[in-house]
């Protein structure tokens, strides 16, 4: 068999042509729609309608509800100029049963006179409404001769627009490009587009762009759903490849004899949860393969990663190599090192940690020992990635808090180690087609459910006209012995501003409750004085913590059990439930106070009962997306999360699914592309501008 295609496949072509080659489109034009992502004709196949126009003809107006765009013949009468250009120039009609008037401003009478002369027969389309009892039509949409009437479209699809495109170009332009649709071999799996009663290609591109009505827009409609799934699969075929790529890479096979897993396992005061023990057999099946793992290890506030982390490390050590965990910042470091030294020390291996405040010769004996494998396990921030450290034999790495760390610090990762097993740990529950669109190249371990022993969390809504009652509420906690995180509101996403409201809390907290037991830390304080300020509040010397939202994702201070959210409906969801997983991690009870400042919006109002309502991660970022779409959930510019032109994350996650399976599957049994199928799919990509994918494509 040749092989397959590499380039662009000709019936493309016509597609990806200027867009100058379009019906009415000029270079003025051209550039317009470029600030609507509109480079090609293909962009505007994929730029679908958003409303429709009924402009079926009707015998009269009379009857219909105003305002409402109708489309009649009519009998042109009278016309009558108004008193100046500018005013209002009117012309009487009348249809099979009632009058009404056509008007113009600005109005050219002799053109006027000429289009539309008394006595003759016209169809006029537009919106008709009632102006002092009379109804009218404001300039109307169209107005034609009898033998012009194909002119006006039944149903009429309305377009987004940008400044200098107007509907009628839009229009023109997308029937142009309509007109260039191939009709292109299906690389749907028959069985799923025989289910889903999804249309050809070529057809459902025609049929979204001639809605019929407001059922021919929903993400449901089969048009839309299959365009929708046409994406999501190109999308996931990329992560698809992307993955299986990473998979022909050698990797090391590292089998644990189980000796070390176990001590820590006797040494624990409870079971491990069903979902850490689902998770600790899939990283040892993937370790033990003789290819890299790629592991994305998820779980909800306090889910017990860590237990699961320290158990995937010690299957490295077992297998005799070493492993290394690294954390954003030195805070979350150094508290992994207290959380995982007792663990160590069951298990009787030798755990250190290295950050940049490692200087001289005692960074140096940790370099040595490491580089002769007498280190097993190393903790440590961005500071093992330089060139000087070398491990004696690393196995697994794994990454944590996913969103700090790039494409590019995992590559880096990997070069210290022959074939370094990665394992990435997120604390952010994400939605399953979230977590497919960022995360499809991984193999994911969800942690859902909660270890023995952790309190629930009593979530309050309060008015921040009651603030005296919390902080009357916080003197008692800290007479018994209690901590306290204060959150101070975003304000107008300025960071000068949060650190007026910080200090000016600060400074009333200090007035209430004495000196010496309020700390305060925000974004704008240099690292050392932060560290100093998380640091006096973890060893208990200070028992409330003023902070802005810095107070980072995993600070662990078991006596705190108070969180009060100052102005809590300014944050999004998932902050307010990352910040609330700061307290409950000991054994006292637990309060979460959300203050509000009244009236609250709807969208406030139910994210702050969502919250009191339920601890379960999955559910909150599930409510999330759905309120506030996918680019906002992750902050489009920093989420890699794809663009796409038709597919609603938000409405068709399932789609994702399904997407994914089949691409993988396809993959699986076509690894190159070049069956029937495949080289259909390949088609798909270069639709889908997925260039990187065909790059990955390797032939033979």
């Amino acid at each position: 068999m040749s092989p397959p295609p590499t380039g662009r496949p000709e019936p493309l072509f016509p597609l990806f042509a200027d867009l100058e080659t379009l019906d009415g489109v000029g270079p003025k034009t051209a550039k317009h729609l470029g600030q609507m992502q509109v480079e090609r004709p293909r962009d505007l196949l994929f730029t679908l309608p958003y409303n429709v126009v009924d402009r079926r003809r009707r015998t009269t107006i009379l009857g219909a509800e105003f305002p409402q765009i109708l489309t009649v013949q009519v009998t042109i009468g009278a016309h009558r100029p108004g008193r100046t250009r500018a005013g209002a120039y009117r012309i009487l009609v009348s249809d099979a049963e009632t009058e009404f008037q056509l008007v113009f401003f600005h109005a050219r009478p002799e053109y006027l006179k000429r289009i539309l002369p008394t006595g003759a027969v016209r169809l006029v389309s537009g919106k008709v409404e009632l102006f002092d009892g009379q109804a009218q039509m404001v300039h109307p949409d169209h107005a034609v001769a009898l033998d012009e009437a194909d002119e006006i479209p039944e149903t009429e699809p309305v377009y987004p627009l940008t400044s200098g495109v107007t509907q009628k170009v839009m229009f023109r332009a997308t029937r142009s490009a309509l007109a260039r649709t191939p009709d292109l071999a299906e690389w749907i799996d028959p069985g799923q587009k025989a289910k889903a009663e999804w249309p050809d290609w070529a057809d459902a591109v025609r049929a979204a762009h001639a809605p019929d009505g407001p059922a021919d827009l929903a993400p449901e409609a089969p048009a839309r759903q299959r365009l929708a799934y046409d994406e999501l699969m190109a999308h996931q075929m990329t992560l698809a490849l992307a993955r299986q790529t990473e998979r022909q890479r050698k990797g090391l096979s590292s089998v644990g004899s189980g000796d070390l897993q176990a001590r820590v396992l006797g040494a624990l005061p409870y079971q491990p949860t069903g979902a850490q023990s689902r998770a600790v057999e899939e990283i040892a099946a993937d370790m033990a393969r003789p290819r890299r793992m790629n592991r994305l290890l998820q779980g909800d506030v306090g889910a017990g990663k860590t237990l699961v982390a320290f158990l995937a490390l010690l299957i490295a050590v077992e297998a005799g190599g070493q492993g290394v965990l690294m954390a954003p910042t030195e805070i979350l470091a150094r508290q992994h090192l207290e959380g995982l030294q007792p663990l160590a020390a069951s298990a009787g291996v030798r755990l250190e940690i290295l950050t940049g405040r490692d200087k001289g010769a005692e960074r140096r004996a940790k370099l040595e020992a490491l580089a002769l494998g007498d280190i097993a396990i190393l903790v440590g921030t961005h500071a093992v990635f330089q060139a000087d450290v070398a491990f004696a034999d690393l196995r697994l790495a794994i990454v944590d808090e996913q969103h700090r760390f790039g494409v590019r610090q995992r590559l880096e990762l990997s070069k210290k180690g022959a074939a370094v097993d990665v394992l990435v740990m997120t604390a952010t529950p994400i939605p399953r087609s979230l977590a497919l669109a960022q995360y499809g190249d991984m193999d994911v371990s969800l942690l859902d459910e909660k270890p023995p022993g952790r309190k629930p969390i009593t979530t309050a809504v309060i008015a921040d006209g009651r603030i005296d009652e919390v902080v009357a509420h916080l003197r008692r906690a800290i007479g018994e012995g209690r901590q306290c995180y204060w959150v101070c509101p975003l304000v107008e996403e300025s960071e000068v501003m949060d650190l007026t409201a910080a200090e000016e809390r600060f400074k009333i907290l200090r007035a209430a409750l004495g000196e010496g037991v309020v700390g305060l830390v925000h974004g704008q304080m240099p690292p050392a004085e932060k560290d100093a300020a998380m640091e006096a509040f973890q060893s208990g010397r200070t028992q409330v913590l003023v902070a802005t939202t810095v107070i980072e994702v995993g600070v662990n201070v078991p006596n705190a059990t108070i969180m009060v959210i100052e102005r809590a409906e300014t944050f999004g969801l998932a902050q307010l439930h990352q910040l609330r997983g700061r307290v409950g991690r000991g054994e006292a009870a637990s309060t979460c106070l959300l203050l509000y400042r009244a009236p609250l919006n709807e969208a406030g109002r139910r994210r702050l009962e969502v919250l009191r309502d339920t601890e379960d991660g999955f559910r909150i970022a599930e409510t999330d997306l759905e309120m506030r779409g996918a680019g906002d959930l992750i902050g489009t510019a920093q989420s890699g999360l794809p663009v796409f032109r038709v597919a609603d994350l938000e409405r068709q996650a399932a789609l994702m699914a399904v997407a994914q399976s089949d691409a993988r599957k396809l993959l699986a049994e076509d690894p190159i592309l070049e069956s029937t199928r495949g080289l259909a799919a390949r088609v798909l990509l270069w639709l889908m501008k997925q260039d990187e994918a065909i790059r990955l494509i390797k032939v033979g």
